[in-house]
This record gives C-alpha cells, structure tokens and sequence, in this order.
C-alpha cells in the first residue's frame, strides 16, 4: 500500500520560519547559477482575465509540478489557488501533496526577502507596501525578517481591506512596528527605504516622479504577464541595474518587455540575481541610484521549498498520511 503525505497550510506553518524560506530561495539561485535543474518554460492558458499555469521542475533531490490559476476578480476568495506534487527523484512515486497557495504565497514572500537581503541598505528601517492582499502580507513579513523596520506604510486601491491585513500582520510581526495607512501610493513612496509592489495591475501603480526613488530598492512582484505592468517610466530612468530572478521574467512581464521595447534599458543593464549572489564581489551597487528587482518565479523556488518542508515534516512527523491501495 502506498503512501502520500499531505501537509496543509496549519501543518507547513510549523515547519518552515520565513528565514527557512529566504535560505531555500538562495539554494534555488545557487542552482540556478549551476545550472543543476531541468525547467521548461511554465505554460500558461488564459481565458479573459483568468490563467492556469502549470509549472514543472526537476532537482536532484526531488520532482515536483505546481499548477496554480490565478483570477484576479475574485471577491472575497483568494486571487490565487494552487496545489504541489512532489514526487520520489529515483522512483517518481509521489511523496507529497502541498497547499500550494500557501508554498507559493510564502515562497514569493521569501523572494522578496531575499532581495531585500543582498540588495538593500542595512539602514533600511521604512517599507512601503502597494498592494495590500495575500502576497503584500508575506512580502511584509520578510522585509521584516531582513531589516529592522520601524515603519510600514500600506497602499490599497480597495481601503476598506487594509483594516484587516493590519490585523494578520501584526500576528506575525507584533506590533512594536508602526503601521500607517495612506490615501495614495506616492504618500507612502516618499516615506520608505523599501517599496514593494504586489498588485496584478495592467498599469504603473508607482507615481511616475523620478526623485522619489533616488536612494531606494524597489520591489516588483505581482505582474506575471506581457500585458502587466506595476513600474513607472520614471522607476527605470533612476536605475543603473535591473535584477530579475529568472530568464523567464525577461520573457514574460511587461515590466521588462515594455521598457526593453521603449529602451528605457537596455538587455545588458539586467542582472540575474542568482548571479549577484553567486559573484557579488564583481557587481558593484550604486546606492546614488535606485535599486530594481523584478520577480515572476519560477517552479525551482517552489520545488526547494516544498522539499525543506517534506523533509522536515518526515522528521517531525507532522501531516496526514494518504493510503492508496
């Protein structure tokens, strides 16, 4: 009789910290750089506004596939539902079944975190957050494992879910930090040494105004289509270098594509971040600059993640365990 562990997002909270996730995210980018992963390129099927991607990847230590759909009209449910499959690397027997949303929610997150780890001042002490849904949650959440916060300034479209993402926040956080809500996203840019964005916007949701991003890293991570956009104009005229967190986000965001096709940069300007983890000491960051990181993911993320989580699972014995004949 075989066996499948399946860990739902109350199991995965007590196996992984979000410095566990930032950690499994610069394992994936070492990967990356070695080039130790087989990944095609995630297919992606649309209708209207809604998208089913399915993304597979193979590591050494494990298979795994996650597909996700993403409908970002839906009120009051999630924008975004997912589910991972982890399979055996020897055997291709599964091993795992994962809530998928909250590995993609909490990964992304330490995305985020990562960035901010290798690529934002130390001193940095106040968080701008645009976009106030799941993912500005877990996007908080690690800036404020890596930094010490003082501040977070929080912009939503929709104000009235702003109360109630204060609330899940300060679970995680506390409340030593000081959380200011704003009327609009340039309120909360001038204020802040981080600026987040985590929207499924079709147009900048950044005030186009070069000199508020002087000084500044500037987070992108909701816009995971040609057509999306979150940066301004003004954002790339402020930057010297452009990190993406794969290959894929060169292909697959309009906040490449568009200002490669309106050369406001230029293909050489942009940085693989696996490689500035990897050969930092080659890639010096102008601070007189902004500092730009554009995330689309990557099933390498999902499939390191999920497979800390599996292991320590295993050991902790923690989950359910499927019987199937």
């Amino acid at each position: 009789m075989r066996k499948i562990l399946f860990l739902n997002q109350s199991d995965m909270k007590k196996i992984i910290t979000m410095k566990d996730a930032i950690d499994s995210i610069d394992e994936a980018y070492k990967l990356y750089e070695k080039k130790e992963f087989l990944m095609p390129q995630r297919m992606q099927v649309s209708n209207n506004l809604n998208t089913l991607l399915l993304m597979p990847c193979f590591i050494n230590q494990a298979i795994g596939t996650k597909i996700v759909t993403v409908f970002p009209q839906n009120t009051p449910l999630p924008t975004l539902h997912s589910l991972v499959i982890l399979n055996n690397p020897r055997t291709g027997e599964i091993q795992a079944i994962m809530d998928g949303s909250f590995l993609t929610g909490f990964r992304t997150g330490a995305i985020g975190g990562s960035a901010i780890r290798h690529l934002a001042a130390e001193t940095a002490t106040k968080l701008a957050i645009i976009g106030t849904g799941v993912q500005g949650l877990y996007q908080a959440i690690a800036a404020c494992t890596e930094r010490r916060m003082t501040d977070i300034y929080l912009f939503n479209r929709t104000r009235d879910k702003i109360p109630q993402f204060k609330k899940e926040l300060q679970k995680w956080i506390g409340t030593d930090i000081r959380i200011h809500t704003v009327l609009h996203a340039e309120d909360a840019v001038k204020e802040a040494d981080i600026i987040i964005t985590a929207t499924n916007s079709y147009e900048p949701v950044l005030p186009d105004k070069q000199e508020l991003y002087k000084n500044k890293i500037v987070i992108g991570i909701g816009s995971f289509q040609k057509e999306m956009q979150e940066f301004p104009d003004a954002l790339y005229k402020t930057a010297e270098h452009l990190f993406v967190d794969s290959e894929d986000a060169i292909k697959e965001t309009g906040d490449i594509i568009i200002p490669l096709q309106k050369k406001l940069i230029h293909r050489d300007s942009i940085i693989h971040m696996s490689n500035y983890i990897v050969n930092k000491e080659k890639i010096i960051l102008n601070r007189e600059k902004s500092i730009v990181f554009k995330s689309t993911g990557m099933a390498l993320f999902d499939i390191v993640v999920a497979n800390f989580i599996y292991k320590k699972a295993v050991k902790k014995n923690i989950g359910i365990r499927l019987s199937f004949s």
